[in-house]
């Protein structure tokens, strides 16, 4: 059975697509999520960000070399908003607030977050409780480097759920999704969200009171 992705947007330079949880960005043992949208439109699309193979969630793919160019350097000045939810079952050292610092390479794959500032990883998050044990974060990256997002969690005690690469607890996903983008294309102010398909806590979240206040996480104060 072939997978049909979820085209969330279209338009004349580019393509929102949803990217399921578990499958690798680029292809790996098989046709990867770029690969798979390729021919799921039939044309040549191109890559300019990524997510991880066990993030869920919203992906640009520009639909020509020029607007290729132009995502990639709206991508490098920052000026592409990205936001991310997340859940966790451990309590964490802090509700809200900043995690700065840079990252090296650590053990299997994996990075840590060290004391240093020379070229920081910079995250922002607001949290909230909505089941007894749970906490739900929404994130937006101020950079971009690998697996920052998780190493900024599991930095304050608060690994994601699912996450058993930075000591999450196991779980049926890793509870980590691209929730919405915001960001101006030729003079026009676009902005996505996409709610999580699956995962069992991200439907109870998502169901519960507290939620509705990241409904448009870009009227958040970041």
């Amino acid at each position: 059975m072939n997978l049909i992705l979820n085209v969330v947007y279209e338009h004349s330079d580019f393509y929102v697509v949803e990217k399921p949880t578990l499958l690798s960005f680029h292809s790996e043992d098989g046709p990867g999520f770029v690969v798979l949208a390729e021919r799921q439109v039939n044309e040549k699309l191109y890559a300019v960000h990524r997510l991880d193979k066990v993030t869920s969630g919203l992906i640009i793919l520009a639909r020509n070399k020029s607007a290729a160019a132009i995502f990639t350097e709206l991508f490098a000045q920052h000026t592409i908003d990205k936001f991310y939810l997340a859940i966790t079952d451990s309590k964490p050292k802090k509700k809200q607030g900043w995690v700065k610092g840079d990252m090296a390479k650590s053990r299997r794959g994996t990075y840590k977050l060290l004391a240093s500032n020379l070229n920081p990883a910079i995250t922002r998050f607001y949290s909230t409780s909505f089941k007894a044990g749970f906490r739900a974060f929404i994130l937006k990256p101020f950079s971009g480097k690998t697996h920052q997002l998780r190493v900024a969690l599991k930095s304050i005690g608060s690994p994601i759920l699912g996450d058993i690469a930075y000591s999450g607890t196991a779980s049926d996903r890793t509870y980590l999704h691209a929730y919405a983008l915001s960001f101006t294309w030729k003079g026009e102010n676009l902005q996505f969200t996409l709610l999580p398909s699956n995962g069992d806590a991200f439907l109870t979240l998502l169901q519960h009171d507290n939620f509705q206040a990241w409904r448009s996480p870009w009227e958040l104060d970041w």
